[in-house]
């Protein structure tokens, strides 16, 4: 007798799918999180109130996400936790585009997840995925029924139950890194009209360029104009790629101790933040060629933006973590960003040996203005008795010069110029010997020192001094140069 077998034309078995799918790769929380904001932003919620706290019966975690948008209507509704079931299937005008956000991010974390939404004049309205069900064989009910609206006039709230999937055992744990992620996923929107509250405290923006980052009074700078690139899309227009780059305030932040540095991202917050539509998905060492980070690259910073109009040759996936530049990409940035990697990583190196420099010869300073008291008094601009103050600095100077000197309200104002051979020859081995070098040092501070004291007593015009000081840098400099 024959076997009847019942064909089975489904496209996916359910129960390994669901698992699957609870593998997706979010990378955090933190970033599952960030695809339920993303679409509270698409819908134009102004306020998201994030909770967290413990589901009674397992005692596991429990996440809900609130927003005040334009919510949904039942069709919406019906299609939200479906893979695929977005009414924006394959936009480029926004944030998603697969409508696989919601059910993928929120699988990935949570075993039983719920959304609500309500609208003004008709009845909340809520789904449920449970994933325990739809593993031992239940079909996924996807049917909306009555729930509870929020309290603004429109939105949504998703509920994630049994999240087993958090990797932080104190929920006070996972409310900091929220507060730190999300806060520089959404920085540009959280500096706008937009609120994230997390348990009711708001999210700060967290900007790792540290453009509004202000400590002593000083912030990081832009290290040039913005670099703009005009990149061919997958639908033959054109659309635009924005590198801004900042630096670091090196003297005024060098001497902060570690504990601060760290918390407030100066070491361990370099590199490259990937924007796209305005929301970072991605932060590392990116599109940066040949050039390897070394801690010095710590104290410069750089932020890619895009529009998803760019999407495949970012190599943007589902999830929106991460990417995979494509080779026209790598082409288009890749050369002038490693150059200009270099270039700051030069002048981070730079400043720190400014900044060693100058706490070096603070002590040949003070010994040149105490033995001033014993020397003919020169006239300066502004007061005209007195003894002098010094001050030895460097720098990188224009011309062959080895040192340039201004004198004025008594203070002899002497910079080096970093890029004089004698500076080389002179001062950067006795910085590498250290304290065994500090006669020495002291001594050759005080030999400039007093030379420029002597310039400045003899009372020339800067262009006769400026002169003399840039034959005397060039014959020394050709002089070293044949030794």
């Amino acid at each position: 007798m024959n076997r009847i077998h019942r064909r089975d034309d489904s496209l996916v078995m359910p129960a390994n799918f669901i698992r699957a799918v609870r593998e997706s790769g979010y990378l955090s929380v933190s970033s599952a999180l960030a695809e339920l904001v993303d679409n509270s932003l698409q819908a134009g919620a102004t306020l998201v109130d994030i909770r967290v706290d413990r589901d009674a019966d397992r005692n596991l975690p429990r996440i809900s996400i609130e927003d005040n948008g334009g919510g949904m209507d039942t069709a919406e509704l019906a299609a939200c936790l479906r893979f695929g079931g977005s009414s924006r299937f394959d936009a480029r005008d926004s944030f998603g585009r697969f409508g696989m956000g919601l059910p993928a991010a929120s699988l990935s974390q949570a075993r039983r997840i719920e959304v609500t939404a309500w609208r003004p004049g008709s009845t909340a309205q809520s789904v449920t995925l449970d994933v325990d069900a739809v593993v031992t064989g239940h079909p996924a009910d996807l049917a909306p029924s009555p729930g509870a609206a929020g309290e603004s006039p429109s939105g949504c709230r998703v509920v994630w139950h049994d999240c087993d999937r958090i990797e932080y055992q104190r929920l006070a744990w996972l409310e900091r890194a929220l507060h730190k992620d999300l806060g520089r996923m959404f920085r540009r929107f959280l500096t706008g009209a937009f609120t994230l509250r997390i348990n009711g405290s708001i999210v700060e923006a967290c900007d790792p360029t540290m453009r509004s980052t202000t400590l002593h009074g000083h912030t990081a700078r832009p290290a040039f104009e913005p670099l703009h690139y005009e990149i061919a899309t997958a639908t033959g227009s054109t659309s635009h790629v924005t590198v801004t780059f900042t630096m670091l305030p090196v003297a005024q932040w060098h001497n902060l101790d570690n504990t601060t540095k760290r918390r407030r991202g100066i070491v361990g917050g370099g590199g490259v933040s990937i924007l796209r539509a305005g929301r970072e998905i991605a932060n590392g060492w990116h599109l940066m060629g040949g050039k390897r980070k070394e801690n010095y690259d710590d104290w410069w910073r750089c932020e890619i933006e895009f529009h998803p109009a760019l999407d495949e040759h970012f190599g943007i996936t589902v999830n929106k973590q991460g990417i995979r530049p494509s080779a026209t990409l790598r082409e288009a940035l890749e050369p002038e960003l490693e150059s200009v990697a270099r270039i700051l990583n030069a002048r981070v190196r730079q400043a720190f040996e400014e900044v060693k420099f100058e706490a070096a010869v603070q002590g040949s300073c003070r010994i040149a203005g105490a033995a001033d008291a014993d020397l003919p008094v020169i006239r300066s601009r502004g007061r005209a008795h007195g003894a002098l103050s010094y001050r030895l600095g460097a720098n990188q100077l224009a011309g062959d010069s080895m040192f340039d000197l201004t004198l004025r309200q008594r203070l002899l104002d002497v910079t080096m110029n970093t890029d004089h051979p004698g500076y080389t020859a002179l001062y950067r081995p006795l910085q590498e010997m250290g304290d065994a070098a500090a006669p020495v040092r002291t001594a050759l501070d005080l030999l400039l020192l007093s030379f420029a004291r002597s310039i400045a007593a003899a009372g020339a015009h800067e262009e006769d001094y400026r002169t003399l000081l840039l034959e005397w840098g060039t014959t020394y400099g050709r002089m070293l140069e044949k030794s």
